[in-house]
């Protein structure tokens, strides 16, 4: 038979608790396994700070490249005015001969481009006729595809790139002497000439080839 045992009630004047020992985790380690589990990842805060860092650092570099790039490419930036057109000195009248024929002649002003100034640069050529006190300017390039014409020795034009022949007066010839159809698609364009102080000043400006219409570069 199992022995009863006695089962005494709790002692009035014993305050103390019953012990939880048993059941509580084990803390007298001083933190250890909390800061090896901590270590093994990077703190929150110091994440945050590093990425905000980034941040601020890429935008402090960013605008002063920026600015940069406004400053390189503003001569050549969309919107800008274009200049237009002006009379340029070619030769002397008295230099001209009046028989009629065309010469050709190189047109020649201080050029800007971007961030460059070249002074007395070459910018064009032209054929320039005169008869008389009266002068005619053709430019030297075929409407076509725009290469340079060539000055024959009865006084007409011929692209030496697809043979189209033009007249004295830069009118183009429906067929070259080889009875091919011409392609170029108008007559050699006209530039704007008078005489100042005897000298010959040419409105120099180029347009686009290819076109029936005579329309100026932009």
């Amino acid at each position: 038979m199992t022995q009863a045992r006695d089962i005494l009630p709790p002692d009035p004047m014993d305050t103390t608790e019953p012990s939880t020992m048993a059941t509580m985790p084990d803390t007298t380690n001083n933190g250890t396994d909390a800061h090896d589990s901590w270590s093994n990842h990077p703190p929150r805060r110091s994440f945050l700070t590093k990425a905000a860092a980034v941040v601020i650092g890429g935008i402090v570099g960013v605008v002063p490249a920026v600015a940069g790039l406004f400053t390189v490419f503003d001569p050549i930036r969309p919107g800008r005015k274009k200049e237009d057109a002006a009379y340029r000195p070619v030769t002397a009248l008295d230099a001209l001969p009046a028989d009629g024929k065309p010469r050709l002649f190189v047109i020649r002003a201080d050029l800007v481009d971007a961030w460059t100034k070249t002074a007395n640069a070459r910018i064009g050529a032209v054929f320039l006729a005169r008869t008389g006190d009266e002068v005619r300017c053709l430019s030297v390039i075929c409407p076509h595809a725009g290469c340079f014409v060539g000055l024959t020795a009865d006084g007409s034009f011929k692209c030496p790139c697809h043979d189209s022949e033009f007249e004295t007066d830069g009118a183009v010839r429906p067929q070259n002497a080889q009875g091919q159809t011409t392609v170029s698609p108008r007559d050699l364009d006209t530039l704007d000439v008078k005489v100042e102080g005897g000298q010959v000043l040419v409105k120099y400006e180029r347009y686009r080839a290819g076109t029936v219409e005579k329309i100026a570069q932009t």
